[in-house]
């Protein structure tokens, strides 16, 4: 069902309520599409919408709650985000994060938390950072080594949903920290960066598979979220058109289940590697049937 709260958040000289879902973010973003809310509104598990939009939602068939209520049903339904994933708070957390890994280096930190807070970006985006960098603690019981986390720092600085995304990451990682470490700790940051293009570390590349099971993490994360993560993607590709980017993800996801292993490092398998089959295997099917039902339709 669709929930929302009354108008009370003040914000840009209006008031704002929040509209959630308690069944799926896809849900969420079918019920504000067919109602004139804009995507812009979105804000990782809610739309906040504009006072003027509250009565047209509750005839269109949301539920009004209470902002306590509210509240209480978007936890239950397992689709919050933790504070410290929005965009305010994930700014902070990886200014302290990127000065206690490069101390004297602030410049360097502000163009990278720049590039990962684009306009344009959705899923790859300042969270997925924070969520990488996560990773590689848990895979490593808090001992990440540097090189590897400046790898999950430059992986994806450059995006602009293109193929050579990784290639210029490496790059820009070359770039900016010549001078600053080791020629030898430049060209592994930059060897790991090109590895996120396959996630296809070679055997006993024991940096390489930490990078790339942290970085596919998400494919092993509960359903709801891994949709939410489906969602993300799709909205990143925005200039790519429905059916060329149904062919190109199923592509991707096919691939993806045809590593073997798809993590690499025990723990990855041990965190990740079920839930991930199933996310995979499910969303393949469902990109099958569009692809099938687009080629019936276009059947004379």
């Amino acid at each position: 069902m669709i929930f929302i709260d009354p108008p009370y958040w003040p914000a840009h000289g209006t008031v704002f309520s929040h509209l959630i879902s308690d069944t799926s973010v896809a849900e969420l973003h079918t019920f504000a599409a067919a109602n004139g809310v804009s995507e812009r509104a979105f804000d990782l598990d809610h739309y906040d919408v504009p006072e003027r939009l509250y009565n047209a939602l509750v005839e269109a068939g949301a539920t009004p709650l209470s902002g306590k209520e509210l509240a209480r049903t978007l936890a239950a339904s397992g689709l919050r985000i933790k504070a410290k994933y929005r965009v305010k708070s994930v700014a902070s957390v990886l200014e302290r994060r990127w000065q206690a890994l490069m101390p004297g280096q602030a410049n360097l930190g502000v163009e990278l938390l720049g590039r990962w807070n684009e306009p344009h970006r959705s899923y790859h985006s300042a969270t997925h950072l924070l969520a990488v960098l996560e990773a590689l603690e848990l895979l490593t019981e808090r001992r990440v080594l540097r090189t590897v986390a400046l790898a999950a720092w430059f992986h994806d600085a450059v995006y602009n949903g293109s193929a050579t995304d990784e290639e210029d990451s490496a790059i820009l990682a070359q770039a900016c920290l010549e001078g600053v470490l080791p020629d030898t700790d430049v060209a592994e940051v930059a060897r790991l960066v090109r590895l996120t293009a396959t996630h296809s570390p070679a055997p006993g590349d024991d940096a390489g598979a930490l990078l790339c099971d942290a970085d596919l993490s998400i494919l092993g994360a509960a359903s709801e979220h891994y949709n939410r993560y489906v969602a993300g993607v799709r909205r990143d590709y925005t200039h790519v058109p429905d059916e060329e980017f149904t062919k190109g993800r199923a592509a991707v996801v096919l691939q993806l289940l045809t590593l073997d292993p798809l993590f690499r490092t025990a723990k990855g398998r041990e965190l990740w590697a079920e839930q991930a089959q199933g996310n995979l295997s499910m969303e393949l099917a469902h990109l099958n049937q569009i692809i099938s039902e687009k080629k019936e339709s276009s059947t004379p």
